[in-house]
């Protein structure tokens, strides 16, 4: 029995029937070289040998009673593989789109929390005889480092390698814990967070000290919450999610990079933020006020083998959709997220993972259900226009039961007033880039993936203007 964390917790009170708390990773892989060829039932005895290397997937929660503390996890007593794969059959001509319209319908429906919470959909019927994977996990049960890092578990370098090591000790499943044993438990634990909240409240009075200091002397400073527009996605959720994806070219990135001495983050949020202008421009939409993004950060000392839990913070940026070329906007969304990271380091990276953990369970589900119902959402200002998250994938070519890794995307989940999520894979030699946005708000979500691409262009051919003026 192991009790969540306040911020793996968190994402379970968040959950309303519109706010979906969960995240997909979309893999398209080749059977063509699986030995004996690939069948459904081939690969749920692979997923089967493969378990011992996925733990949280065997695990379900337990509530404790009246929600005094936060659930736990144990080894589930009924646990059954079948209850989590299921087979699907793409539509014809099985390209992109149509897989995407598959991922999207499965992100529309939320997890049963009586088992453990994930499920993959095998998808059939993709061209060129490609198989799909549509991965669905809660987000209480990993973050995207520990994502990558399952995946990097359950995959092999080498496609002729189709054994697994087998695990050293048999997988044991646990009774569910008493009412009692629950309660002492929880009651335990709140007193010893109670001791240290002198501590805490010390610690975040010094990180906002040192904030605001910061703040008062920095030429550069990010947005505030609250600080961006509000466009047509940033609105309250419904149930419906629309997902499309797209691959850019990670050389081209990095050339970027090289060319104006910025990260590969600068170049995604300057991608994003290109894409978006165009977005809305074409629409008549575009504000004059800069969209203000949340950049999920990696909590120092992740060392990438973690295998569930969330170990991240966020920082605030601007994607500077303000400025009409794209070279400076590109410097100045560098100039900002480099003034973000200093204010983050300032108030503290786990901060918000500390403070979660004194979360109140019942209050805070409440007031998201609430929220949700009434569409508040709607009433004010949203805190951030979107969501751009970056997680490094594999760098290496990778197989499971001899079928090759062609692709891999990501759906993050969007929250009430920030209607649109955009993740990024990287995979060998491409940026994977996953977007997720209600259906009703942006029916036209192909638009924003495509423009994607201009934006990359524009920023090329900057980098190329940047470079030949130095020789």
């Amino acid at each position: 029995m192991q009790r969540l964390t306040g911020l793996d917790a968190g994402f379970l009170y968040m959950e309303t029937p519109t706010l979906h708390m969960h995240t997909l990773k979309i893999a398209v892989l080749d059977p063509s070289t699986v030995p004996g060829g690939y069948s459904f039932e081939r690969f749920e005895q692979v997923l089967h040998d493969r378990l011992h290397l996925l733990p949280s997937f065997r695990r379900r929660l337990v509530d404790v009673p009246l929600r005094l503390h936060h659930p736990v996890w144990i080894e589930d007593p009924d646990f059954d593989l079948r209850r989590h794969v299921r087979r699907v059959v793409a539509p014809e001509p099985g390209g992109p789109r149509q897989l995407a319209e598959l991922a999207s319908d499965i992100a529309s429906r939320q997890l049963d929390r009586r088992r453990p919470l994930w499920e993959v959909s095998v998808v059939e019927g993709l061209e060129h005889g490609h198989i799909g994977f549509v991965a669905k996990i809660h987000h209480a049960v990993a973050d995207g480092v520990a994502a990558a890092a399952m995946l990097a578990n359950v995959f092999e370098e080498s496609p002729e390698r189709v054994d697994v090591a087998t695990p050293e000790q048999p997988w044991r499943p646990e009774r569910v814990p008493t009412r009692t044993a629950l309660v002492v438990q929880a009651v335990a634990a709140i007193g010893r967070e109670l001791l240290g909240l002198p501590r805490l409240l010390w610690r975040t009075l010094a990180g906002f000290r040192a904030v605001a200091r910061r703040r008062r002397e920095a030429v550069v400073s990010p947005p505030l919450p609250f600080a961006g527009p509000t466009t047509s996605f940033n609105t309250a959720l419904t149930p419906n999610r629309w997902f499309a994806m797209t691959s850019l070219s990670l050389d081209d990135v990095k050339a970027v990079r090289r060319a104006f001495d910025v990260t590969v983050n600068d170049v995604v949020l300057g991608v994003c933020a290109g894409a978006l202008r165009r977005y809305l421009d074409d629409r008549g939409e575009l504000p004059g006020r800069a969209l203000v993004a949340g950049v999920p950060v990696s909590i120092n000392g992740d060392d990438g083998t973690r295998l569930s839990g969330n170990r991240v913070s966020n920082m605030f940026t601007s994607l500077c959709t303000d400025v009409a070329d794209p070279a400076e906007r590109l410097r100045a969304i560098h100039d900002v997220t480099d003034a973000a990271k200093g204010v983050h380091r300032a108030l503290g990276p786990q901060m918000l993972e500390d403070w979660s953990e004194l979360t109140p369970p019942r209050p805070f589900a409440a007031w998201m259900r609430l929220y949700s119902r009434l569409r508040l959402a709607d009433r004010h200002r949203p805190p951030i226009n979107l969501v751009v998250s970056n997680v490094a994938g594999p760098s290496t070519p990778l197989s499971i039961a001899g079928a090759k890794l062609l692709a891999i995307y990501s759906m993050g989940p969007i929250l009430e007033g920030i209607g649109l999520n955009v993740t990024v894979w990287s995979y060998l030699g491409s940026m994977n880039f996953g977007l997720v946005a209600c259906r009703e708000t942006m029916p036209d979500i192909w638009g924003l993936a495509d423009a994607l691409h201009d934006a990359l262009a524009e920023l090329k051919k900057a980098a190329e203007l940047v470079e030949g003026a130095s020789v």
